[in-house]
């Protein structure tokens, strides 16, 4: 059996009076537009100044039809062209008036920004979203701290295998890198004060400085930076993950608190980890230190034992480890108040992530500052 053959649409191009016609014929439907696309491109090339489109020849048209012709309009108005749509049918008119109107309008180019009021907007828009973080970090806080209050009430409430999978995972798996890291930044350090106070014959000196920035600022400060970058970006990714998947919903819908299972075991695991990983950074650290005193300038372990008892007071070990809960808090409330914040899009998720590291980063040095601003005010 012969299949019956669809006549083509066609767009028909004249110019008479210093005005252009362009009249559309055939049948405008999904079956018939295949070969208008170039048609459509070459009218709008050679067309210019005033234009009338004339509907009158079409002999039935969809929404395919209207959509092409929506294009042509917009095509013709983006040349500053004016357009006149006549002979359109009752179908024609309804299908047109269906598109959405902003369709059919060409849309202004938006007005220069200089690079002045383009700096200006972008921190004018840092800080008004600072305020909605803050008060998204004092929401989790809260939560957190009802859970834990719940979990005292009631201990079978509190979630110990998960905590201690989470200390493993934050404090155990990240020793050898914080071991390292710390082994090699107290070496550095040593080795640039010995060099340094070489010229005034204060080598030894260099013991007391690598003693004391290192138990008090160095130690606790690297070490909460590299659990921002290591621990901080995990949580993001997998509570976003997790909102992502309507998991966290789905939590919700059950009638389980997602604030007391997700979050609250990874920030006390945090919590816990992060003093006992800034003893261990700060042992290593003066390990390094130790070593490259010997081969550098000669001063055998047990005179380096010696010299950090007697330059290094017990406060200056207790210093660092009192900063080290409230810098986990920070890093674990800004992580999971990211991860809370991811939309569904991997986009969306590495945008979070990257923002919950930074974040993190930025708060740990600005509270450790505001730490040392204190004791040094207490003289403790």
């Amino acid at each position: 059996m012969a299949t019956a053959t669809v006549p083509a649409a066609q767009l028909e191009f004249s110019e008479a009076d210093g005005q252009a016609r362009l009249r559309a014929l055939g049948p405008w439907t999904v079956r018939s537009v295949g070969n208008l696309e170039s048609s459509i491109d070459d009218a709008i090339a050679k067309v210019a100044g005033a234009t009338v489109i004339d509907l009158s020849g079409i002999e039935h048209i969809d929404t395919a039809g209207a959509w092409l012709l929506t294009r042509l309009e917009r095509g013709l108005r983006a040349k500053e062209a004016s357009v006149t749509i006549e002979g359109a049918s009752d179908n024609a008119q309804r299908l047109l008036g269906a598109l959405d109107p902003a369709e059919r309008d060409v849309p202004k180019s938006p007005p220069p920004v200089g690079a002045a009021l383009e700096l200006v907007e972008g921190i004018g828009r840092t800080m008004y979203l600072s305020w909605e973080d803050l008060l998204s970090g004092l929401n989790l806080l809260g939560g957190v701290t009802r859970g834990l209050v719940k979990a005292i009430g009631n201990p079978k409430r509190l979630r110990i295998t998960s905590i201690v999978f989470h200390i493993d995972r934050t404090g155990l798996r990240a020793v050898p890198i914080i071991t390292l890291m710390s082994l090699l930044i107290g070496a550095i350090i040593a080795q640039q004060s010995a060099f340094q106070l070489r010229a005034f014959g204060a080598e030894i000196f260099s013991v007391d400085l690598v003693g004391i920035l290192v138990l008090r600022e160095i130690g606790v400060l690297l070490t909460a930076i590299m659990i921002a970058g290591r621990s901080g970006s995990a949580i993001t990714a997998e509570i976003g993950s997790m909102k992502m998947r309507e998991e966290i919903d789905a939590l919700s819908v059950i009638g389980v608190d997602p604030v007391e299972v997700l979050i609250m075991p990874r920030i006390v695991g945090l919590v816990i980890a992060l003093p006992m990983l800034v003893f261990l950074a700060d042992m290593a650290a003066l390990v390094g230190a130790g070593l490259v005193s010997w081969v550098y300038i000669g001063l055998s372990p047990e005179a380096f034992i010696d010299r950090v008892r007697d330059a290094v007071a017990f406060n200056t070990l207790v210093v660092g480890l009192i900063k080290a809960p409230f810098m986990a808090l920070i890093v674990g409330i800004i992580a999971a108040s990211e991860g809370l914040a991811v939309r569904g899009s991997a986009a969306s998720l590495g945008q979070h992530t990257t923002a919950a590291v930074v974040k993190s980063i930025f708060m740990v040095i600005v509270v450790d500052g505001l730490f040392a601003l204190y004791f040094a005010a207490v003289n403790y």
